[in-house]
């Protein structure tokens, strides 16, 4: 059994202090359980965290990395969700299990434990179990992208057959938001910079593809008969909003998701007065949405979209990844020693 798990972390707001380092093997106390990480995915969010550009500012020595997909090793006492061998993915939302998130949650990767590590202390209430058809990699991607798109059409949203969707860029948001729609049978408009990333878009199932220096809001009215479309996911942020709202349908929904332009957003009064569209702020999702969504990926064999598999070791090329823009997410593939001798082995 190894004594010491290894993590990565950061110590100043600047990712070329991403360290690897070694730290000892922590034990569960009550209600908590022992992860062994098997693949972690990051997300746009984690750029800002370690550059110091998001809302809030981790403590130092800080360990990024909210979504990973792993194994039981142990479990404290009065444990009754999990037991050693079960795989498991995170909730990004600690504590947010179902309805209107209470006072007092927080997400993982900051301020909640980081998942850039061999080994994770987790509380027994902060994982669902792994999808049954995805591999690790694939898994570990479903925490915050795919939660966050699940969330906006069918928590809430009421996306349907039938219904048209424009998604902006191909990130991991966006992936996910394409797949999911086109799953429920609604018609997909992506708006993306790249020639050969609008070719992908197609091939995943999406109706059409836009330059994203092209008047897509023009373009999208005509695609859609001059209605506009029924929901948007904004991922860009920014004047991009004032643009969303003038593709979008009457009564139609925007589900602001994304701050690639930077943090604020700008759009017309009569942006807003003339589309009658309702804008709602999306910060991901609850445990009871993330497990719904689990069951529909299993019942539909989705799969996840995933750029790069990136070693335990190559951290920073990883996040170097993200930074240029990938399609799709971005994975890193952790090992770690095994505690448990079998995958059916209690604790």
């Amino acid at each position: 059994m190894t004594s010491a798990i290894q993590r990565w972390q950061i110590e100043s707001f600047d990712r070329g202090s991403l360290k690897q380092v070694e730290a000892p093997m922590p034990s569960p106390a009550a209600g908590q359980i022992l992860v062994r990480t098997q693949a972690v995915s990051l997300n746009y969010r984690d750029l800002m965290i370690t550059s110091g550009n998001y809302a809030w500012t981790p403590s130092l020595p800080f360990t990024p990395g909210s979504d990973l997909a792993g194994v039981v090793e142990a479990v404290g006492p009065e444990v009754t969700r999990w037991k050693g061998g079960d795989k498991v993915i995170s909730t990004f939302v600690a504590g947010w299990i179902d309805g209107q998130a209470p006072p007092g949650t927080f997400s993982l990767g900051g301020p909640g434990p980081g998942a850039l590590a061999t080994h994770v202390l987790l509380d027994e209430q902060w994982v669902v179990a792994a999808p049954r058809t995805l591999n690790a990699e694939q898994a570990s991607t479903l925490p915050c992208a795919a939660l966050t798109a699940w969330f906006s059409y069918f928590e809430e949203g009421s996306l349907k057959p039938g219904d048209t969707v424009l998604i902006h860029g191909t990130g991991g948001v966006a992936l996910f938001g394409l797949q999911f729609a086109a799953m429920h049978g609604a018609t997909v408009i992506v708006v993306s910079g790249g020639a050969a990333k609008r070719d992908k878009a197609l091939g995943l199932g999406a109706s059409h593809v836009i330059a994203r220096d092209a008047d897509w809001p023009t373009e999208v009215r005509r695609l859609t008969g001059g209605r506009g479309v029924d929901h948007v996911l904004e991922t860009v942020g920014g004047a991009n909003l004032g643009r969303s709202l003038r593709a979008v349908a009457q009564g139609g929904r925007v589900s602001l998701i994304g701050v690639i332009d930077g943090g604020s957003v700008e759009a017309q009064a009569m942006d807003f007065i003339r589309s009658r569209g309702v804008v709602q702020g999306i910060s991901v999702g609850h445990r009871r949405a993330l497990e719904d969504m689990v069951r529909a990926i299993d019942a539909t064999h989705m799969q996840p979209v995933i750029d790069k598999v990136y070693s335990f070791a190559d951290v920073p090329a990883a996040f170097a990844h993200l930074e240029r823009g990938a399609f799709g997410k971005v994975v890193v593939s952790v090992s770690g020693p095994a505690l448990l001798p079998t995958a059916d082995s209690a604790p």
